[in-house]
């Protein structure tokens, strides 16, 4: 099995059902937990020296930290309602307490922080949904934390694939620390699929194909991309959703298209 792909295990005593760390990732500030809760079950969560985002994928909580309260949150029930979530920037240096009011699927993103913002609630009204691509490229983008919105190193952003087409496509990378086109961003891919026993397709390579691997990606799996282009393709009969984070040293969101498939994005596509 690739060393890029994390398999969903079953939920630990705290209902954790996925743990990726810089450590166990070989990166250096990506962190990327999903907990299963029941309703009724608390979770306490320590921020120490990073920032948190966390998505509430699934499900009903209240969700507070020293400084602040945010009871009765949620809204889907599933992430294929395809609307988008309540989220909780949660700063460093902080304790989070969350209570699941139902059964409850949440994302816990993770990456160094040395700032000072507040806790804060981030409504389904302040996420931007944008429709990107098309042909056999379409896709629906759930931005919940980019790089327009106040955070130390995290992006956080959903996105929804049809049966059937591709998204992170035309592949690009974004892992060249001294390139003036590209912004160096490790990336955590959360993959979940409808119906929830189909797989989809990830491939993660590089120019030089040092590294080339390609996954078939099962509902709860994590991919972690450490460097190098990273399309995904669904499969027919099974839709795609995939949460995506994204840190690096510089707070910004800047990509090169690979040459051989930028063509995609012209005119040329699609054929007539």
């Amino acid at each position: 099995m690739s060393s890029l792909l994390s398999k969903c295990q079953k939920p630990d005593a705290q209902g954790r059902v996925q743990h990726v760390t810089p450590e166990n990732a070989g990166w250096e500030y990506v962190g990327f937990d999903v907990y299963q809760l029941n309703a009724g079950q608390s979770l306490t969560l320590h921020s120490d020296g990073n920032e948190l985002c966390l998505v509430l994928v699934a499900g009903l909580a209240s969700v507070s930290t020293s400084k602040a309260e945010f009871p009765h949150i949620g809204k889907r029930m599933s992430p294929f309602e395809r609307v988008p979530p309540y989220s909780v920037y949660v700063p460093h240096h902080e304790t989070v307490n969350v209570l699941a009011e139902s059964d409850l699927e949440l994302a816990v993103c993770r990456s160094p922080s040395a700032g000072s913002l507040p806790a804060r609630l981030i409504s389904p009204e302040e996420v931007g949904v944008e429709h990107r691509g098309k042909g056999r490229n379409k896709r629906l983008v759930h931005n919940i934390l980019p790089d327009s919105e106040p955070a130390d190193s995290l992006l956080v952003v959903e996105v929804y694939t049809a049966e059937g087409d591709t998204s992170s496509y035309p592949s690009h990378k974004h892992d060249d620390k001294n390139s003036p086109d590209e912004t160096y961003l490790e990336e955590s891919y959360y993959h979940r699929l409808d119906p929830a026993q189909g797989f989809c397709m990830q491939r993660v390579y590089t120019d030089d194909r040092s590294l080339d691997e390609c996954m078939a990606v099962y509902n709860g799996d994590v991919v972690k991309v450490p460097r190098g282009y990273h399309p995904v393709a669904t499969l027919a009969g099974y839709d795609s959703y995939y949460l995506n984070v994204m840190a690096g040293p510089v707070r910004k969101w800047k990509f090169t298209w690979e040459k051989d498939h930028a063509w995609i994005n012209s005119d040329q596509y699609p054929k007539g």
